[in-house]
């Protein structure tokens, strides 16, 4: 299928390394131009030298509040145009309710959630219609993950911010989905099955609960998050889509 990505233009936020990277890297395959972000300059530029010319990369700080503008405003200038962003972030510290601190819950706001709000607020203002804005989110949009409790409060709300964007942007022809990972083979994922204190057996508990019966790959996101950025899906909006291998068993 073709996806039609060619020339288009997105802007993929937290995407030096994991799930943000992945969706990249497979933009970039199917001949997208790609600004990619992270909070360290040098692991940008390396991550952007990894995809080919037609990719930039930029420090930017999610919880910073001017980043959201000037990232549109830069990949307009270096590209010409803005055609979809997915915005990703690493996720909060895990930790239950008696352990996380209000400095880590509102570090975690001001990041993956008013950070979020404010690159889609942004990103609305300069798309056009045929443009998308991509949210990845988590499994626990549905249903919390023990340990992580910051996590469990902020996605289920983002979640309902982007449904709503998708509401108030479909007018103008312009989609909102959100991508939901559960157990993807990532950095991030392998230090939360280590947080147990034997990563192989909670790896091997989690797997036997999918029925797929293994954990996902990052190119396997990658490859779904790029589909539904792209023209072939361009009738889905305010879609939560699972891409965990059949874990959530609810419809």
């Amino acid at each position: 299928m073709d996806l039609e990505l060619k020339d288009r233009v997105y802007l993929v936020t937290g995407a030096t390394r994991g799930l943000g990277f992945a969706a990249a890297r497979e933009l970039a395959a199917e001949g997208a131009k790609v600004v990619l972000t992270g909070r360290d300059g040098k692991r940008a530029a390396d991550a952007a030298a990894e995809l080919g010319p037609d990719a930039v990369g930029l420090a930017a700080d999610n919880a910073d509040a001017g980043a959201a503008e000037r990232l549109v405003a830069e990949a307009k200038e270096r590209f010409g145009r803005l055609d979809g962003i997915l915005i990703s972030v690493g996720g909060p510290a895990p930790g239950g309710t008696a352990d996380t601190t209000d400095e880590q819950w509102t570090a975690a706001f001001e990041s993956v959630f008013l950070g979020a709000v404010r690159l889609a607020r942004a990103a609305a203002a300069e798309l056009g219609e045929g443009g998308v804005i991509g949210f990845v989110l988590s499994g626990s949009v549905h249903e919390p993950i023990p340990g992580l409790t910051i996590s469990n409060g902020l996605r289920p709300g983002l979640a309902g911010f982007a449904k709503s964007l998708s509401v108030e942007l479909g007018p103008r022809g312009i989609r909102v989905i959100g991508l939901l990972p559960a157990r993807i083979d990532t950095d991030r994922v392998r230090e939360l099955d280590a947080l147990s204190g034997d990563a192989g057996a909670a790896r091997a508990l989690h797997e036997s609960r999918i029925p797929l019966r293994r954990y996902g790959t990052p190119e396997e996101f990658g490859r779904t998050a790029a589909f539904f950025l792209s023209p072939a899906a361009s009738y889905l909006t305010g879609v939560m889509l699972p891409v965990d291998g059949g874990f959530r068993h609810g419809f």
